[in-house]
């Protein structure tokens, strides 16, 4: 499998994240996102990491730059058209993200896969929108996707084992590790086990046991864990998390994925974690 153009739909914190692999693994990366001033801020966003990584000399300016160079910011699906492969990273929302694929499955010829970075959606449901659902399968980078190693693929009913194979390949050429899960599931491995650990940790949290940081650093300390339960939900963002654990209480009817109230007033204040400067923690006094 020949790619050599990525298409990133949606440039907010993983959809960003990614088209920077992209690049930095020498693809041109694309990334599309409704308005303009959505994907300017990713592009700043992306220059700002690339160049925090010169900073600690983990690349030159002249590699950073380059990187910069093969990503392109739009807003125009059609002008996007030449991609070879599509990773679709928008809002956890099953009719956005059913809309994005019938439009993508209209505008991509059949050999160009159409993955979506889904943690709690089904792909079944996605790849219904589509005609050519055998080419829908899951790729689910973890938070930040130039960091972190896994890449977790799910494939629904209708997939077909050519594009699980162009998928793992894909991943492994992005310099991941990739699992493949034997059937569908909402949320794949990592997140579904995780769901409900952090759950907990919001409960334990509003129960008023221990302040945000007490429980953080007991369970760093406790379960050996790299970081704390409520600085990972401010780092993946406080309304990921509860559509994810949504999704999840509505398919399992399972208590443990119930999402604790205080997860609402949270998002309804817009105290979403680090991009709004507010969560768990205060970032920014600001806000």
């Amino acid at each position: 499998m020949e790619v050599k153009k990525i298409l990133v739909v949606g440039a907010g914190t993983m959809g960003h994240g990614i088209a920077q692999l992209a690049a930095q693994q020498g693809f041109e990366a694309y990334l599309l996102d409704t308005e303009k001033t959505i994907v300017d801020k990713a592009y700043m966003k992306i220059k700002e990491n690339l160049f925090k990584r010169v900073e600690k000399g983990k690349i030159t300016k002249e590699q950073a730059e380059e990187v910069i160079k093969r990503i392109t910011v739009g807003t125009e699906l059609e002008s996007f058209s030449d991609a070879d492969f599509v990773i679709e990273a928008v809002f956890e929302d099953i009719e956005i993200k059913k809309k994005v694929f019938e439009k993508l499955d209209s505008i991509f010829g059949p050999e160009v896969v159409l993955t979506t970075n889904t943690t709690a959606c089904s792909i079944s449901e996605i790849a219904a929108a589509t005609k050519n659902r055998k080419r829908v399968i899951g790729m689910h980078f973890f938070n930040p996707p130039v960091i972190m190693k896994l890449v977790e693929i799910i494939p629904g009913l209708e997939t077909d084992e050519a594009t699980v194979e162009k998928t793992k390949a894909m991943a492994e050429m992005l310099d991941k590790t990739p699992i493949v899960t034997k059937i569908e599931t909402p949320a794949g491995i990592v997140s579904r086990v995780l769901a409900a650990l952090l759950n907990e940790a919001v409960v334990v949290y509003s129960e008023g046991v221990a302040d945000a940081k007490d429980i953080d650093t007991a369970m760093k300390l406790g379960a050996n864990l790299p970081m704390g339960p409520l600085e990972l939900i401010d780092m993946i963002g406080v309304d990921i998390h509860l559509a994810k654990t949504e999704t999840l209480y509505r398919e399992y009817s399972d208590p443990r994925y119930r999402p604790p109230y205080i997860l609402r007033k949270m998002v309804k204040a817009g105290h979403l974690g680090r991009k709004t400067g507010r969560g768990f923690y205060v970032y920014d006094e600001n806000k």
